[in-house]
């Protein structure tokens, strides 16, 4: 039973394929395979979590192995199925890509200033042309603070230190003009921003269309007075305040992109916002991605269980993958599945709302977590022999969590001002330098026709670094 366990991490097969592959018994040292009921009650009961565990450590090894030295196995599960959030979160490994690419920096420096044009360009704050500075004197000083980690005044006397006292702008001057770039028209500048970074890449075979991606939503926390703060939101952790933003962004065997921002305006107790509808704030942000590349597939967490948010992707022509929540008919199911010793379960179920209606599925799972059943809701059709498999494809979503973490700790700059346009811009701003990364770490790769997978081969330091060093077109 081991060497079928370790089979079955190797391949992803689920149990009922196992079950109908008769022929590995004898490979494996059984008589038969036994059915499903007999497998999951192996797994969950007979193997304690120290045996599961290392049969999933040994056998995801192996794939790794496998796909590193580009061996043809037959039936052997990707790659990307088999990578922990944690292995893309060790520095060391980023080095030591980088030093095996052998980009020099020459290479790097070329690479990173064409993504930098792409981005900064859309961007104009309407100030006056004999004004002082110019704005991507500006973005500099907003970069070098995302660098360095610190606030405004503190980040523009270290500018003016480093780069000369009549170079940079006083911290007032800064945020005097940050307040210049109106919200509308700065979310517009990103997206044609965006659409600018996708054209670079748009002949790269390694970009693979329709994408998959991943929305949620992120918060900045806020410590201030909230009176009169509208766009201030309350969280899940009590007493904390934050202002909240959603992003969409290309995650799976892809480059890993933010293809849109919005930021999230809900009711609290010191405004008189109207109740947010999360499901407007999924419309727009699936309906600005899709101007710039086709999408098969959007992944949620929990947070857009909601009927609505179903429909509006649907009627967006999208297929959603969701969480669930599990309330009293799911468990209900659920205790009929192991009445009837059932692993995976498909329900057929319907959505009416007033925006629409349309056929949908509730996938019953092992949870990759607990020892529970997960259920996920679906307009996709999956039968039940493809169910488990088909909701693997949702662990790709941990990207976005990464994403978030690299933003928030590489690129946004710190700052404690109550006016909302300075919060919009220093986010959107550090979304704009994730991606000037990502797609600086795409085109070194390409270049050296290298793999195409998640973790970088620049660091998000270095290619900062890079962008807050020369902004400005030499002389």
């Amino acid at each position: 039973m081991l060497k079928l366990f370790i089979y079955r991490e190797i391949t992803g097969d689920t149990y009922r394929e196992l079950q109908e592959q008769q022929k590995l018994a004898s490979a494996v040292g059984l008589n038969r395979i036994p059915d499903e009921s007999v497998l999951s009650r192996t797994w969950r009961h007979r193997f304690d979590y120290a045996t599961r565990d290392f049969i999933k450590r040994g056998a995801h090894l192996l794939v790794k192995e496998v796909h590193k030295d580009g061996l043809s196995v037959e039936g052997i599960r990707p790659k990307h199925e088999v990578i922990s959030p944690q292995e893309h979160d060790v520095k060391e490994s980023k080095k030591a890509k980088a030093k095996e690419a052998r980009f020099d920096d020459k290479e790097i420096s070329r690479t990173t200033r064409l993504a930098r044009e792409h981005c900064f360009t859309p961007f104009d704050s309407g100030r006056a042309d004999n004004s002082s500075y110019d704005d991507s004197r500006f973005f500099e000083l907003q970069t070098f603070m995302g660098m360095v980690g610190c606030g405004t005044a503190q980040g523009a006397a270290r500018f003016q230190y480093r780069r000369g006292k009549e170079y940079g702008p006083h911290g007032d001057t800064h945020l005097r003009a940050v307040k210049q770039f109106e919200a509308d028209s700065f979310l517009d500048g990103f997206q044609t921003a965006t659409d600018r970074l996708l054209s670079v890449i748009e002949s790269e075979v390694t970009f693979r269309r329709p994408v998959t991606v991943a929305l949620d939503i992120t918060t900045v926390p806020y410590f201030g007075n909230v009176e009169g703060m509208s766009m201030v939101s309350g969280t899940k952790d009590g007493d904390r305040r934050a202002f909240k933003f959603a992003t969409l962004s290309i995650v799976g065997q892809n480059i890993p992109l933010v293809l849109a921002v919005e930021p999230v305006r809900e009711s609290s107790a010191w405004d008189n916002n109207p109740p947010n509808r999360i499901h407007r704030v999924v419309r727009r942000l699936v309906r600005q991605a899709k101007e710039h590349v086709p999408i098969e597939m959007v992944l949620c967490d929990r947070e857009f269980d909601s009927m609505r948010v179903f429909q509006t992707l649907s009627n967006l022509g999208v297929n959603y993958l969701i969480p669930k929540r599990i309330t009293g008919p799911e468990r209900k199911a659920i205790e009929k599945m192991e009445e009837d010793d059932k692993e995976v379960a498909v329900e057929s179920a319907s959505v009416h709302v007033e925006q629409g209606s349309h056929a949908m599925q509730f996938l019953y799972v092992p949870s990759t977590k607990t020892d529970g059943t997960t259920v996920f809701a679906t307009n996709a059709r999956v039968t039940p022999v493809e169910a488990e498999a088909f909701c693997r494809r949702y662990s790709s979503r941990w990207q976005i969590e990464n994403e978030y973490k690299s933003i928030k700790h590489d690129f946004l700059a710190k700052t404690s001002s109550k006016d909302y346009r300075v919060r919009l811009f220093y986010f959107v701003f550090a979304v704009l330098l994730y991606n000037i990364w990502r797609l600086t770490d795409f085109l070194l790769k390409a270049a050296a026709d290298g793999e195409m997978d998640y973790a970088p081969v620049i660091t998000a330091g270095e290619c900062v670094e890079l962008v807050s060093s020369a902004l400005l077109p030499p002389d």
